[in-house]
């Protein structure tokens, strides 16, 4: 598996104005791989997830490309990417639970409607057995396939989405904020899961989170997201032991430190994201940089390879 995203590129038209939601984003993934994307509400995280579900809204526009095993999926036919990919090749945990069943269908019968749907080999008999596998694999009771979604519990909820995305064996898995809104242990057992369900057994993770805890210790790979484009990427284990942009260190510096138990003062970054609907110049975080320089205003930096990891700083040398 091999997904590729080249110079994407994702504007929302709004009225008469419009909003550059992402802006010149390029990485690479590869069978096993596990991406954690990390950054504040709007900066893009759920935008790159959208794009590569084909789930854009309406008034959105897009350049660039997505390539998923050397094919581009944005220039594909919508409906010959539902029919050969989403759910088969690529699947998605979202972010709220409650939103991705009907409230009057029984949870089993939602489950083998994406089955057949998606597998004309597919039967009932079929459907219903990897069904009881995966419900087994997280820990979920079998009487859960004949209720319906309000009887589960927050936790029972979020693990049957799991199950929904991992029933056709997708080689990629987006999962989108997939805690959110569940308690300290529902979501411990969620992180262990995908961990245990996707991570270890070789698929292609990529999930978008504010909780930087969680990315340390579910993926090998982080990209810092700011303002639609890429601060740093790299090793996360480089990155979390001494991340090289002003951004990244903010970021990691408003956390708990997840290195060793060690405690240490929390503090923040000053200052609001900037507005998406108007042009920026220069580096996008430098109005809140604490080492920002008159350049970093005027000139937009670029990714440079330093220390093993892409950096879009100009205090960086580099590549």
């Amino acid at each position: 598996m091999s997904l590729q995203v080249k110079d994407l590129n994702i504007v929302y038209k709004v009225g008469k104005g419009s909003i550059k939601a992402i802006n010149g984003v390029d990485f690479e993934l590869m069978k096993g791989d596990s991406l954690g994307v990390i950054g504040e509400t709007g900066s893009g995280k759920t935008t790159i997830a959208n794009a590569i579900m084909r789930s854009l809204p309406e008034n959105a526009e897009f350049f660039g490309n997505i390539f998923f095993n050397n094919k581009d999926i944005l220039r594909i036919n919508l409906e010959t990417y539902r029919r050969e990919i989403r759910w088969k090749k690529i699947s998605v945990i979202p972010q709220y639970s409650m939103n991705a069943f009907n409230p009057i269908k029984r949870v089993g019968e939602q489950l083998v409607k994406i089955m057949m749907e998606n597998d004309s080999n597919i039967n009932i008999s079929k459907a219903s057995e990897r069904i009881f596998y995966l419900f087994n694999q997280l820990n979920l009771p079998p009487e859960i396939y004949k209720k319906y979604p309000d009887e589960l519990s927050g936790g029972q909820r979020q693990r049957v989405v799991i199950a929904s995305a991992l029933l056709l064996d997708p080689e990629l898995v987006i999962a989108d904020e997939p805690t959110t809104a569940l308690d300290v242990i529902n979501q411990a057992r969620v992180v262990s899961l995908i961990k245990r369900e996707i991570v270890d057994k070789r698929k292609t993770l990529i999930y978008i989170t504010h909780d930087i805890a969680v990315v340390a210790g579910i993926a090998k790979k982080v990209m810092t997201l700011y303002a639609g484009e890429i601060m740093e990427f790299g090793d996360s284990r480089k990155i979390f032991k001494e991340p090289l942009h002003p951004y990244s260190k903010g970021l990691l510096a408003s956390v708990p430190d997840i290195r060793l138990g060690k405690t240490k003062k929390l503090q923040y970054i000053p200052g609001d994201s900037p507005d998406l609907s108007k042009e920026i110049k220069g580096c996008p975080f430098a109005p809140r940089c604490p080492v920002a320089m008159d350049k970093c205003k005027v000139e937009r930096p670029r990714l440079r390879y330093v220390d093993g990891r892409l950096v879009a700083c100009h205090l960086m040398g580099g590549e």
